[in-house]
């Protein structure tokens, strides 16, 4: 099993979401986050002052897999979170030793 964390631009949520949902992936958990890479935040003019900010929002995805649907989800999510610019985000897998429902008590691949 594998854990699939993707950290992309908020606008293509949606998209990613129809994405996985075509490939069956029955459970995700997004969350609102901020950080920086290789583009270093934006500088802006608010009020004649300019500032800068350091760290952009951003959208991380996560989802438990089995060990089959992994490259598929990857290839899913880059295509549709891809724009071409700098910021589009990153996919990082992980090992994932063991998985329980709560509700049922079924464990690793049948609880995912």
């Amino acid at each position: 099993m594998k854990f699939v964390t993707a950290v992309i631009k908020p606008l293509k949520l949606d998209e990613v979401r129809c994405a996985l949902d075509k490939l069956n992936i029955t459970g995700l958990t997004v969350s609102d986050v901020k950080g920086f890479g290789r583009q270093k935040g934006t500088t802006e003019l608010y009020r004649g002052h300019e500032y800068k900010t350091d760290f952009l929002p951003k959208l991380k995805i996560e989802v438990a897999l089995k060990d089959s649907q992994v490259n598929d989800v990857i290839d899913a999510i880059s295509e549709v979170a891809n724009t071409g610019k700098i910021g589009d985000g990153k996919i990082f897998v992980y090992d994932l030793e063991k998985v329980t429902r709560i509700r049922t008590g079924e464990i690793d691949e049948e609880a995912i």
